[in-house]
């Protein structure tokens, strides 16, 4: 690359942004997570335009933030070095008095909010077996922890009851499937939200302030999520209120009198809000607000609602939305970069028809006056979707002259139940089918020039690739793996063991599926790899063990195969560290540059 390029490539991966709004109690205002600094910390916003001020200073990243009912206290989560082993930290709301609270650095644990009259929070944690997640409270004032359930599951606690007297815990069922259930804590009995025998995805839980019911979020009997009501007093019963033809409704949030319930709705990766009426059972949608993807609902006051907005072309910020007038403003202006900001690229929604017919929808970024070399980004998973979100290095791509296509092949989320579950266990290929068909359409209805397609995807999507290599050897110039898993087999048992029932829904099981993780497995089919390969993995992944990288480059490199590994010493299954993002980043760029070339005009 030119001096110019590597200077812009350091320009855009050095944009940040901010997310996940949580408004202080009693001081409107909010805090959100901004890596500013080069790490995730807490910021919080002064309630003047871009008047932000940095609240932690750790010296890892922060993955949660709770703020207690009466906003004096808070609660931060933090790993060390990318390994997702979350303790937790309090502190005052300003940032002050930091100190450890649940500290058990060997395990991992999930929050599960704080009492009502804020002198306890629970947890749940993996103390007792690697993959049995029991629940936990601790007094904050005494600072001791009591167990109070037992479990052999992946087990988290979400919320208290308004009594203080039950625990929401939500435990999965299958791969995409959760259950919630009210727990008490002195009898330890436990009942199910909904129908005992009904599977379902059930998520964002929200109870109403009078202490007799809630709204979640819940697909049982349909195809998308929509939003349903319960009451504690007759918990199997939930009562649809709102749905929307084809698109999952995401996440609600009562407003702070229980009057009014903010909702987002996936359309095709594209979030819409909407809010509705409890009282007259009416609706309306938000349209006064920049299009991209909408998250971390929170209210400032009954008439004002903040959420963190991404976009193609915001790399993220929080944005205030008025009931009254229905219009939005920026508050944060992290996301600005006045050095690139004018580069980037609203994509193209696109699809194609895929080998048995099914529409694949994809996002196309880049100019297609001419015949391109193309990069197709595989997102992860595989129970995940491309959103219309900013990623610096497909825009640094299309801004020099590749196209880039980010496909939702079968098994993406956010187009139904039906559609996330088509590359199940032995289904799985037809996945790894669905990509050689999208190259085939980006040089049939976009230019692509047929002998310079690349490919690139971390974790979930690092299979993809090397599948893609391996079952279609003729169709990509160049692979990028990073996080990759190269054999479900050795992946499956290297994995922490909290995670593999429920992998082994999505994927097929140890005992029953051993001869198709052989059958598909890249790391049994390297020799068809014609195309040079770059390798990226943290030391630390909880999730897909660096073995997976290691045993797939030792075995290329001794077929005599161009391929590269990069092992992160101080990273997990993100890439969080800047140094390590520029790093990682460039030298992806640089391979495509070298393996694809382009065909940029002046």
């Amino acid at each position: 690359m030119s001096d110019i390029s590597t200077h812009d490539l350091f320009a855009y991966l050095n944009v940040t942004g901010a997310s996940q709004p949580k408004v202080i109690p009693n001081q409107r205002t909010f805090t959100f997570l901004s890596k500013k600094t080069g790490l995730p910390q807490v910021w919080k916003w002064n309630g003047n335009l871009d008047d932000v001020e940095q609240v932690t200073d750790l010296e890892d990243r922060i993955l949660l933030v709770s703020h207690s009912p009466s906003g004096k206290k808070t609660i931060v989560g933090m790993d060390h070095k990318g390994n997702e082993k979350q303790q937790f930290y309090v502190m005052d709301s300003d940032g002050s008095n930091i100190e450890a609270l649940v500290v058990s650095p060997d395990h991992f644990h999930h929050f599960g909010g704080w009492s009502p009259d804020e002198t306890k929070i629970a947890f749940s944690s993996n103390r007792r077996h690697p993959g049995y997640f029991d629940v936990f409270i601790i007094d904050l004032y005494e600072k001791k922890e009591r167990a109070i359930y037992e479990t052999e599951a992946n087990c988290n606690p979400v919320c208290w009851t308004k009594d203080g007297q039950s625990l929401i815990l939500s435990i999965p069922d299958t791969n995409i499937d959760q259950s919630y259930y009210v727990l008490n804590i002195e009898t330890k009995e436990k009942v199910k939200i909904g129908s005992e025998d009904v599977l379902g995805r059930h998520h964002s839980i929200q109870l109403t302030k009078d202490g007799k019911g809630g709204l979640l979020v819940s697909d049982v009997g349909r195809d998308t999520l929509s939003i349903r009501q319960f009451s504690l007093e007759s918990l199997y019963e939930l009562d649809e209120i709102h749905s929307v033809k084809n698109w999952d409704i995401e996440e609600i949030e009562l407003s702070p009198n229980n009057s009014q319930l903010a909702f987002t709705i996936n359309e095709g990766g594209i979030s819409r809000l909407g809010i509705y009426n409890l009282h007259n059972q009416t609706h309306k949608m938000i349209e006064k607000i920049p299009s991209g993807v909408f998250e971390s609902l929170s209210w400032l006051a009954e008439d004002e609602l903040v959420l963190g907005l991404k976009s193609p072309i915001y790399p993220g910020d929080i944005w205030k939305v008025s009931m009254d007038t229905g219009q939005s403003e920026r508050l944060t202006l992290v996301g600005k970069d006045k050095t690139v900001e004018h580069l980037w690229l609203e994509p193209e929604l696109c699809s194609f028809s895929s080998f048995d017919g099914l529409e694949i929808p994809y996002f196309l970024y880049g100019k297609r006056e001419y015949s391109q070399p193309v990069v197709i980004y595989v997102h992860g998973g595989p129970e995940s979707q491309i959103r219309a979100e900013f990623n610096p290095v497909i825009q640094f791509l299309a801004a020099n002259g590749f196209a880039v296509a980010a496909p939702n092949v079968r098994g993406s989320m956010g187009y139904g139940r039906e559609y996330v579950q088509l590359d199940d266990v032995r289904k799985r290929m037809d996945s790894v089918a669905d990509l050689k068909e999208l190259a085939e359409d980006l040089v049939n209805s976009h230019g692509a020039d047929r002998d310079k397609i690349g490919i690139m995807g971390r974790s979930y999507g690092g299979f993809m690739v090397l599948a893609a290599l391996t079952s279609y050897p003729t169709v990509w110039a160049a692979g990028v793996d990073i996080v990759g898993i190269s054999h479900f087999k050795s992946f499956l048992e290297n994995t922490g063991s909290w995670r593999r029932a429920m992998r082994e829904y999505e994927y097929g099981s140890l005992k029953d599926d051993g001869d198709f993780f052989e059958e598909i497995a890249p790391l049994n089919h390297t020799a068809n790899i014609q195309a040079p390969l770059l390798v990226f993995h943290g030391r630390n992944d909880t999730r897909v063990p660096v073995s997976e990288a290691e045993q797939l480059t030792a075995d290329l490199k001794n077929q005599d195969k161009h391929v590269e590994l990069i092992i992160f010493e101080d990273e997990g299954h993100q890439t969080e560290k800047m140094e390590n993002h520029i790093q990682m980043n460039t030298l992806i760029v640089e391979f495509m540059e070298k393996f694809l070339g382009n065909n940029k005009q002046a």
